[in-house]
């Protein structure tokens, strides 16, 4: 089993993910949202993200509204954040910086 992290360190991991905070959820988690031109560009962003989640198989909640995306990570196995959802919010992020 992965080891949750303490708040401290969830709040360590924040100050250098850009773009995340915590999720209002019953589990700890990480969310963020983002937006595109259209709902097309959306979907391929999901895409790639998605592609991410299996190369790490660590798989996110996924929103898709139109053109907004909101992502949710937490490790469920684990029962809140470990740094597996810190590491595909990395990757998420420099997804995001790609487009």
């Amino acid at each position: 089993m992965t080891e949750l992290l303490s708040d401290t360190e969830v709040a360590d991991g924040l100050r250098n993910l850009p773009g995340w905070s915590p999720a209002n959820t019953a589990v700890p988690a990480l969310t963020r949202t983002l937006q595109f031109d259209d709902f097309k560009a959306a979907l391929n962003f999901v895409n790639r993200v998605g592609d991410e989640a299996e190369g790490l198989n660590h798989h996110p909640d996924i929103d898709i509204r139109w053109n907004k995306v909101t992502l949710i990570l937490s490790t469920h196995s684990a029962g809140g954040l470990t740094e597996r959802d810190f590491t595909l919010a990395h990757r998420i992020n420099d997804l995001a910086a790609e487009r």
